[in-house]
Order: structure tokens, then C-alpha cells, then sequence
């Protein structure tokens, strides 16, 4: 660009030296001649101050060292949107006279054509486009009006991500042309929105999926650029500083899909002006430093009615740090499938596994965790461990094996909802399952157990010493091994002489003898 810039530049967005900045400023700097653009960086450590010289502040900057003036010739405007497609799909070659065969690229796939026919096989190749992809091509404007309707009539889904486009104007000026349009990617774009309700409201009437991370928008912006979205299924705003001022009326209500991750600002009390979304299926809230969730409509063992239709719902990176953050999930009506890492709850000094397994049983209806599956085999793994491993803290609570004395205390019940489903499901625990162990002593590592075969007769009662830390799995490994049968049809319980006439199951292969409080003196009982 030439020394006869003007005030339209500023608020530009331009590349230079691969680097991205706004345009703050242009004009004189003395004492040195010529033209200057003040800009401002995305990257801060590229400028060099805030804006000011020799103690006259040109233009203001976000960070102090945010800020370079450059000369307009190392400045790079950007391109409009259908020279960047012919860039990035189209090797255009000019007609010769002689009639030889001239290559055209359409993506990656050379297409052979002669003479003036190129162009028109361009031309043809251009419309039936149906996906591009333009990240990164100093994208700045739409060009002409009409070009793109009549260049790429098919379009359906685009990425202009990392681009130079300086307003929502101008990607209206764009979206206006491509009707069929269903993805749209604007990401890394800082974009100035409007301030009111945009001209072009419906520019927008088949897109499905828009992504709009770290395009600085906010949420009053969202509220008023999305009558422009009737049929929006999914909705990406990451990295924002969105803080949910308002709640959406008429608007956001075919929404499928909200992924607000990395968006610190955002805590329980505005997830609540989202909570009614008709059709929101899955959130995304990773990454906001949420610690606490509380649904004041739904008492203990209620459903609530906020988030009706949410199934799957991501909490990763977060700062929870309280089962009662899990306990609250359980009273979403549609919760299918949650995703909770890289928190303080689930990296504590429990376990993994441990926690897994509480995780599961305090949700009664998730069938995905961490995005394993959960089998009807682990989720009663789980509920039956969860019952045992809280059994004495129920009994203190008031909790009884006879349901007209099973009275636990709300304490209790606030901590540990789904307790009284689950013995409700499996039973009250009993007072053998709950034995308490004794002090950790050498002499207390091996079981003496006696082995009986209930269904063989003509196999007799053994002895054998066995480790209290021996898994389930282990112990019908050894058995296999002795009676010749396959693990897989080996069924196995015990029996204690304190607790005559029951019998408990050894259902969990992963679970030692310990855990179940087998003891010296108890009956391993072997059927196949």
C-alpha cells in the first residue's frame, strides 16, 4: 500500500512477517518521514511498547509491549475470499495459442484440459466444490458482490479459520452468497460484532455447526447475531471470556451442542440462564475452573428439570474437588454420558479405579464414563463395592437391615443419595460383608481356608493357605489349575462360621479376599 493510507485502515486486521495485528493507528510519527501504521499484536512478545513515542501515545494497547509501528509496504492486507480459493484449489493458466494441453490442479488432483477449455473446466470444477478449507490464507473481504454465488454456488462447508477478517459485516457479505452453507469454521478471527441487530438476519438459513473460538465474541453478540442461525445444531465459543450474561429467549433453541470450554469466567449460577436450552444434548465446559454445581428444584433422589435433554456432558480441567458435584449430576433427567479427568477428585489418593467405580454408582443411569462404556457387569461391580465400602458409615448414620429401623440420618442421604436404592437393589449389607479388619500383621497374610465342592461328591474338603491380598481371579486360576477345569466355569463364594446359613458371592474377579473379609477358618465354596 502506498503513503496515501487513510482512516479506513484502522481497525484493519493484517499479516505481517506471518505474524497477525490490528491496525491502531496511521499517520506521521515524528521526527521520522513517512507514513506509519501503529498495530497491535495477537502475540504480544512481538511488539515493542503500549502505543507510544518519545512520550506521545499514538494508540493504546491491550499489553504493554503489545504494540510496533511499521512501515505500510511490510503491511499484508489479505486477499478476498474467491482469490483465495483459486490460490489454494486452482493452478490457473491463461489459454495459449498453440493449443497444448495446460494442467489444472483442483486440490491435490491434476485435471488435463486444452486451450481456452482450461478456463471453463475450471469454472466448472470451482461450482461443484462442495468443502474448502482456507485457514491461514490472509482472507480479508468477499470481493465482488455476487462472485462467490456465481463461482461456488455448492458450497456447504467452509474453514476460514486463522484468517484477516475484520468484522461480522464482512463475513455476512460472504455467508450471503453460499445458501447452502452448513459448516462454518471463523476461529482465531478477531472479529468486531455489531452493536445492534445485524441487517441480515436468516444470512445464515441452512448452517448447522458454526465455530467461533477465540474470536473475542461476547455473549450479548451471540444473543444478537443468532436470529441469523434457524437451524444451528452445534456451537463452538472456546476460549472467549464469555461470561453468560442473559438468557437466550427465541433464540439458541435447535442447539445440539454448546462447547463454552476455556472460558473462565463462567460459573454455576450462569449455566442456570442455560439451562433450559429445549435441545441441548451435550455441553462442553471444560477448562472454566467450575467447582460446584447445585440444582435448587431437586431435592434428594429427584430429578430436576433444568438441562432436559442434556446426555453428555464434559467437565475436564476443572477444579472439583467434592463428591457432591457428582451427586447433583445424578439428578439430570438425560445424563447418559459424562467426561470428568484432570480434576481434584478424580486425581486424589483413592485410585482411579476407586473412583471410577464411586463415580458409577453415584450416577445410576450413565452408561459412559471417561468415554469407556460401562457394562452391566462393572456398574453392579461398582454399586455392589460402593455399598459395602459406606455399609458401617450407614449403620452409624441409623441405617438397619430391618427396612421399619432403616432410618438414616440426612447427613447421611445428602452424602450418599443412590445408599438406599442400592440396598434396595442388592439388599442391606450385611453385618459379616461390614467386618472391620484387624491391625496389618505378618500372621494375618495367610487365610487357612477349607474348600468344598457342594456340587461334586466325590471331591472331599481341603485345606489350603491362601494370601489375603490373593485376587478373585487368581484364586480360580490356582483352582483350575488343581481340578482341571476352565476358569471361565468356576463359580465361587464362602461361608463363615459366624455368619451360618449365608453365603456370599465372590463376584468380582479384580477384588481380593481381603476385600470380601474372608477369614481363617471360612468355607471357599467351588462349583463349575
Amino acid at each position: 500500500m502506498n503513503d496515501t493510507l487513510t482512516l479506513d485502515v484502522i481497525g484493519r486486521r493484517v499479516e505481517v512477517n506471518g505474524e497477525h495485528a490490528t491496525v491502531r493507528f496511521s499517520g506521521v510519527v515524528p521526527p521520522v518521514a513517512g507514513l506509519w501504521l501503529g498495530v497491535e499484536w495477537d502475540n504480544p512478545a512481538r511488539g515493542k511498547h503500549d502505543g507510544s513515542h518519545e512520550g506521545i501515545v499514538y494508540f493504546k494497547c491491550r499489553h504493554p509491549t503489545g504494540g510496533s509501528f511499521v512501515r505500510p509496504n511490510k503491511v499484508n492486507f489479505g486477499v478476498d475470499f474467491l482469490t483465495a480459493v483459486n490460490n489454494r484449489y486452482v493452478l490457473e493458466d491463461g489459454p495459449e495459442e498453440d493449443g497444448k494441453e495446460q494442467p489444472v490442479t483442483i486440490g491435490n488432483k491434476p485435471v488435463e484440459t486444452i486451450g481456452f477449455d482450461s478456463v471453463v473446466k475450471q469454472q466448472s470444477q470451482l461450482s461443484k466444490l462442495q468443502e474448502i478449507s482456507l485457514r491461514n490464507c490472509v482472507v480479508s473481504c468477499a470481493g465482488d458482490k455476487g462472485a462467490i454465488a456465481k463461482a461456488c454456488p455448492n458450497i456447504r462447508r467452509v474453514d476460514l479459520s486463522r484468517n484477516l477478517l475484520s468484522s461480522w459485516d464482512e463475513v455476512l457479505s460472504i455467508a450471503d452468497q453460499l445458501k447452502h452453507l452448513e459448516v462454518l469454521n471463523l476461529s482465531e478471527n478477531k472479529l468486531r460484532f455489531p452493536s445492534g441487530s445485524p441487517s441480515l438476519a436468516g444470512t445464515f438459513p441452512a448452517l448447522k455447526v458454526l465455530v467461533l473460538n477465540r474470536t473475542g465474541i461476547t455473549w450479548a453478540e451471540v444473543l444478537r447475531c443468532a436470529p441469523g442461525w434457524p437451524v444451528l445444531e452445534e456451537l463452538y465459543l472456546k476460549s472467549n471470556d464469555i461470561s453468560i450474561s442473559e438468557r437466550p429467549a427465541d433464540v439458541l433453541q435447535t442447539v445440539k451442542l454448546l462447547d463454552l470450554s476455556s472460558n473462565p469466567l463462567i460459573d454455576e449460577n450462569q449455566l442456570f440462564l442455560i439451562a433450559y436450552l429445549p435441545r441441548l444434548e451435550q455441553l462442553i465446559l471444560s477448562d472454566v475452573g467450575i467447582s460446584s454445581i447445585h440444582f435448587p428444584d431437586a431435592g434428594t433422589g429427584c430429578k430436576t428439570s433444568m438441562f432436559p435433554s442434556l446426555q453428555y456432558l464434559v467437565v475436564n480441567d476443572n477444579q472439583i474437588s467434592q463428591w457432591s458435584f457428582i451427586n447433583e449430576l445424578d439428578k439430570l433427567q438425560s445424563l447418559r454420558a459424562l467426561s470428568c479427568v484432570r480434576n481434584p477428585l478424580t486425581e486424589g489418593g483413592s485410585g482411579p479405579q476407586t473412583t471410577r467405580q464411586f463415580i458409577i454408582a453415584k450416577i445410576g443411569q450413565l452408561k459412559t464414563l471417561n468415554k469407556c462404556e460401562i457394562l452391566p457387569e462393572e456398574r453392579r461391580g461398582a454399586e455392589l463395592d460402593y455399598r459395602k465400602a459406606f455399609g458401617n458409615e450407614w449403620k452409624k448414620a441409623g441405617g438397619h437391615q430391618d427396612p421399619d429401623k432403616n432410618r438414616p440420618n440426612e447427613e447421611f442421604l445428602a452424602a450418599h443419595p443412590r445408599y438406599q436404592s442400592l440396598c434396595l437393589k442388592y439388599g442391606a449389607p450385611e453385618d459379616g460383608e461390614l467386618k472391620t479388619r484387624q491391625p496389618f500383621l505378618l500372621k494375618n497374610q495367610l487365610l487357612t481356608l477349607k474348600i468344598k465342592y457342594p456340587n461334586q461328591v466325590d471331591q472331599k474338603v481341603t485345606e489350603k493357605q491362601l494370601p489375603d491380598s490373593m485376587t478373585i481371579q487368581k484364586v480360580k486360576g490356582l483352582l483350575s489349575r488343581l481340578l482341571k477345569v476352565p476358569v471361565s466355569e468356576l463359580l465361587l463364594s464362602y461361608e463363615s462360621p459366624k455368619m451360618p446359613g449365608r453365603e456370599i458371592e465372590l463376584e468380582n474377579d479384580q477384588q481380593s479376599l481381603q476385600f470380601y473379609s474372608v477369614e481363617n477358618g471360612d468355607y471357599l465354596l467351588v462349583r463349575w
